[in-house]
């Protein structure tokens, strides 16, 4: 597997220049798909635009300057992904990383108070001693807990102390966010799941403005009657949460 990435062939999710230059900071493995996730010194130069080239967001990530969900990264190829929470204490700001109504990579400006948080998908759960269950995220954390959690749904997390704030079943009538297909960026209420008897992911039916299919792994709750966070605008970053 090639170590390099060109911008003309970096996924069409990213929200960068593609004739800007030749090559694209190729994104380290991590639990985001390659195209829900963007790497960090990409986001500081083409997003954020604090510098204006890759050794000067180097240069920042190696001071500290930047946490993501929390914690000091200095890796400029680090994935951003779905959900994530970035914040650059110094300047006093934070985004979420989410979609924009074009199914593109966006980071949402939020305040201080919503930088503690994060939602995370319940993508498996396993038995474990002692009668607990862990959970398997879709961010690649793990948490133990006692039953009470069903997979694909979303639980708020404290990124502090990784307590589970509250919790948004996988259910009809619950919102959520498309995060892939076609309809990538939608939100929509959750009309109908439809079980499929094979290894193929259940088909869900949703309504927006018009009713429409996707499969179950592209769907991500975000809250009940309305969603917990803000949603992106069409502009450079996106909307700023409530």
């Amino acid at each position: 597997m090639s170590r390099h990435l060109k911008r003309l062939v970096a996924p069409r999710s990213w929200k960068i220049e593609r004739k800007r230059s030749y090559w694209a900071i190729k994104p380290s493995p991590g639990p985001h798909p390659l195209e829900q996730a963007i790497p960090l010194g990409m986001i500081l130069r083409d997003y954020l635009k604090v510098c204006d080239s890759a050794s000067e967001a180097r240069i920042i990530l190696g001071r500290g300057d930047v946490l993501v969900d929390g914690r000091t990264r200095k890796n400029y190829k680090f994935p951003c992904g779905f959900m994530d929470v970035i914040s650059i204490p110094k300047m006093g700001k934070h985004y979420r990383v989410l979609f924009d109504q074009r199914g593109k990579v966006s980071l949402v400006d939020i305040p201080s108070t919503n930088a503690s948080w994060k939602l995370a998908r319940i993508e498996d759960k396993v038995n474990i001693k002692g009668g607990k269950i862990q959970l398997n995220l879709h961010d690649g954390r793990n948490l133990i807990v006692q039953d009470g959690y069903n997979t694909s749904g979303t639980l708020k997390i404290s990124l502090k102390d990784q307590k589970i704030l509250d919790y948004f079943s996988f259910k009809k009538g619950n919102l959520a966010m498309i995060i892939g297909g076609k309809h990538a960026g939608k939100l929509a209420t959750i009309s109908e799941v439809q079980k499929v008897r094979s290894p193929l992911p259940n088909k869900i039916v949703l309504k927006a403005d018009e009713v429409f299919s996707t499969i179950q792994p592209y769907t991500f709750v975000v809250g009940k009657q309305k969603p917990v966070i803000s949603l992106p605008a069409q502009g450079k970053h996106g909307a700023k949460d409530e």
